[in-house]
């Protein structure tokens, strides 16, 4: 069992309150101004923990809390409930806004939120920061992926990374010749494999249209494809419809966009490394890279409800689901570069963190990891940029 990333709609009420949480850059709220100039509760962090309140309650992606009930070779779930006395109740969420919905019940201690859903729980107060000096396995944990835009505000860490992974170019190379190097072979309006290529089903995918514009139409002043003024955001909204013209289906669930393109229905676009794994295992002949104008991503983060009921419970997960082992394990099973470097030498397949290019920063450092957009620039532009509201609503508008 693993993620199906799929972005819902997001419910009136929660753009509401994104809008209304990151759409302000006044400072005479309680609390601060982050960076980004979205104000930011006040919220005490923990300052030691105590003895286990006997269960945890967790919204996770699929493949991320596995007991052994998926496969019994995959249990890290029994280990830590056995060493903590922390039962362990998870809910899947098969999208970030599920998450965010199901965080702000107050139910859930804690969430495996992506970038695209950190900022809106930051500053809507309902994850608090986290005292990583209380989770010794942190220290172990990629520099390249702590203190980012989507897990630190205002020098406040808002919980322990997961893992990463880049979106890539993937195609078949019996179809697409020569091999391509490029985002340019799945926005070409004129594409020799018209109603062939895919695109990822998300708001957030406008991000990569903004990629591409910022090496193609550097006139258009993009220096962070999540900051997007009125006209950097209307160049990549009539970029996105040109590409529809072209698209034959966008995908978000990855067993269907695997069988697209092991059936050659689908023959380039948008995947992640383990959809390119999956489809090789089947017989597809298929490639990936990472194209010369560089990429999007994901980076999950752990964090903790503001409102946690058994806040110790969670802090005791958050550091082990980071540790070595367990990290190695989740990250294999997944297929995404695990967070804690000592992971590495943990995986069955010792090719595992090569392929994801765990330890390789200079790969990364061409990867813009999924950050919520909010109204004040990401980029220090000030309140001139769209929200994830505005992208939510052309997202819809452009899918038709």
């Amino acid at each position: 069992m693993r993620r199906n990333r799929t972005l819902l709609a997001v419910a009136a009420a929660s753009v509401l309150l994104l809008t209304a949480a990151c759409g302000s850059s006044s400072s005479g709220s309680k609390g601060g101004t982050s960076a980004s100039g979205f104000k930011v509760p006040d919220i005490p962090m923990q300052k030691e923990i105590g003895p286990g309140e006997g269960q945890v309650n967790l919204v996770a992606w699929a493949g991320y809390v596995e007991d052994g009930s998926t496969d019994p070779k995959l249990d890290w779930v029994t280990e830590f409930e056995k060493e903590t006395g922390c039962q362990v109740n998870v809910k899947v969420a098969g999208s970030s806004d599920e998450m965010v919905s199901l965080m702000r019940t107050g139910q859930y201690d804690g969430v495996s939120a992506s970038g695209d859903a950190t900022l809106r729980l930051i500053a809507a107060g309902d994850v608090a920061p986290v005292n990583t000096s209380l989770i010794p396995n942190y220290v172990d944990v990629f520099d390249g992926l702590k203190n980012k835009p989507w897990n630190t505000v205002n020098g406040k860490t808002y919980g322990v990374p997961h893992g990463r992974g880049a979106n890539l170019l993937m195609w078949r190379s019996d179809v697409v010749k020569p091999a391509p190097d490029s985002w340019s072979v799945v926005w070409d309006a004129n594409s020799p494999y018209k109603g062939k290529v895919t695109a990822y089903d998300s708001p957030i995918y406008i991000a990569d249209a903004a990629l591409y514009l910022m090496h193609t139409k550097p006139e258009l002043g993009i220096k962070n494809p999540y900051a997007l003024d009125d006209k950097q955001f209307q160049a990549a909204i009539d970029l996105l419809k040109q590409q529809k013209t072209v698209v034959g289906e966008y995908w978000s669930d990855y067993l269907k966009a695997v069988q697209a393109f092991k059936s050659g229905s689908t023959v380039v676009g948008t995947a992640w490394q383990v959809l390119a794994n999956m489809a090789q295992k089947e017989g597809a002949p298929v490639q990936t890279t990472l194209p010369k104008e560089g990429s999007t991503g994901w980076s999950d983060t752990w964090m903790i409800s503001s409102k946690a009921k058994h806040p110790n419970c969670m802090y005791k997960w958050m550091n082990h689901i980071i540790s070595p082992k367990v990290n190695a394990q989740v990250a294999e099973w997944f297929g995404e570069a695990p967070a804690n470097k000592k992971s590495c030498a943990l995986t069955s397949d010792k090719n595992h963190c090569n392929t994801f290019h765990a330890e390789d920063e200079q790969y990364f450092s061409k990867v813009w990891f999924w950050t919520t957009p909010v109204k004040d620039c990401l980029d220090g532009r000030g309140p001139k940029c769209k929200d994830y509201a505005a992208w939510t609503q052309a997202w819809t508008q452009i899918k038709g």
